[in-house]
């Protein structure tokens, strides 16, 4: 598909409904995108997943015929964009790799491939006759070799992971923003969330970069609303949310859930935006997203040999391990001889860095025979201090 006049798209939409990295679930697909740059020499961006080799290299021939592709960038190398470059290599015995030094050791390694690579640096250009590319090193969105590549004259920045989302995409897709939106903060709080500190970095090193299009590796191409997907993700990695309630809960004979549903009922009744999310049925996948879009999280969990339950113990760890700040945090749970699951969500939640807001709402055996004062526990989560 002809993007622009020196720009092609190649890439191959996935559309098994698999699991994204054998864990997230892609209720829509996913894409695998990349790109041709192409002028008196010719560039490929990045590659596909491995299961699309034959239609990949179907698609580049469909675009530039027998002409040679002379240069291979390699911006990421996690073998869903990169699991083809030996095949491309096969195909085009004479292409050049271009990369970062970090990534060489992965090629090696994924691809036993170590011939003919050239390493650049940040803010290195390659010249394709009446245009070039240009080099941004941005480590650790999301692995350390990640990089992406700028297209001054067509102010197009080829980003790698960066601003992407799950979703396969259709022939002519070009934006989409309401869409996918869900789907970009589903995958970035799966896939990136952990790394908001140095996407921040990376975003200010593009601060200053006219941008007219964003080619990402998964998703649409960002054009006319470039300004809505930059500011989400820019409020994303800053773990900026908006006022809310996302209740997660675990049950094993429903004294939990009965809570779960009684504290989800009260902020509805008294407006406040909320989610509610069983930790047993539901995937971690949209759990994440909805931390990742409110500012309070509680979680309701019954003690299970002296601990917290397994399913809510996971999320809460996924929490943890995602570095979540800025986040308001209560917890609630029955118990029936020994408490103790309400502490341990609210330490670990403290160890995290989360706001602890309410001291809990633990109760004994059965939620109706037991009758915890919901209102003063849904008081407590929906207080906020005064703005200084």
């Amino acid at each position: 598909m002809k993007l622009t006049e020196f720009i092609r798209y190649v890439g191959v939409n996935d559309n098994r409904r698999l699991l994204f990295e054998n864990q997230w679930p892609l209720p829509y697909g996913v894409a695998y995108n990349s790109y041709l740059v192409v002028d008196e020499k010719i560039a490929l961006i990045d590659t596909a997943a491995a299961a699309f080799g034959e239609e990949f290299l179907r698609n580049i021939r469909e675009e530039i015929g027998d002409k040679k592709v002379d240069y291979l960038i390699v911006n990421h190398m996690e073998p869903d964009h990169s699991a083809l470059i030996s095949l491309v290599r096969s195909a085009y015995p004479d292409i050049e790799i271009v990369t970062n030094a970090k990534a060489v050791p992965m090629i090696a390694g994924f691809q036993g491939v170590d011939a003919n690579i050239r390493v650049i640096k940040e803010g290195e250009s390659l010249s394709l006759g009446k245009t070039g590319l240009v080099f941004r090193m941005t480590p650790m969105v999301h692995w350390p070799e990640t990089m992406m590549t700028y297209f001054p004259e067509e102010k197009t920045l080829f980003s790698g992971d960066a601003f992407g989302c799950f979703g396969a995409l259709e022939d002519s897709n070009i934006d989409g923003f309401a869409k996918y939106r869900d789907e970009m903060v589903r995958y970035y709080s799966c896939i990136v969330g952990k790394y908001g500190q140095t996407v921040q970095s990376a975003l200010g090193k593009l601060a200053g970069i006219p941008l007219d299009r964003i080619c990402s590796t998964h998703g649409p191409v960002w054009e006319s609303e470039l300004g809505q997907v930059v500011s989400l993700y820019d409020r994303l990695s800053r773990y900026e949310t908006r006022r809310g309630v996302c209740i997660v809960y675990g049950s094993m004979y429903g004294n939990t859930a009965d809570a779960a549903k009684a504290i989800y009922d009260e902020c509805v009744s008294r407006g406040v935006p909320c989610a509610l999310h069983d930790a047993v049925a539901e995937d971690a996948s949209f759990i994440y997203k909805d931390v990742f879009e409110y500012d309070t999280l509680v979680m309701g969990s019954p003690t299970y040999n002296n601990d917290i339950f397994p399913a809510v113990r996971n999320i809460l760890h996924g929490v943890c391990a995602r570095m979540v700040k800025a986040h308001r945090f209560a917890s609630f749970g029955s118990f029936s001889w020994a408490g103790g699951s309400v502490k341990l969500m609210n330490q670990k939640a403290s160890e995290a860095g989360l706001e602890i807001v309410s001291d809990g709402m633990p109760f004994k055996c059965s939620f109706k025979t037991a009758m915890p004062d919901v209102k003063s526990f849904v008081d407590s989560i929906t207080h906020y201090k005064p703005l200084a």
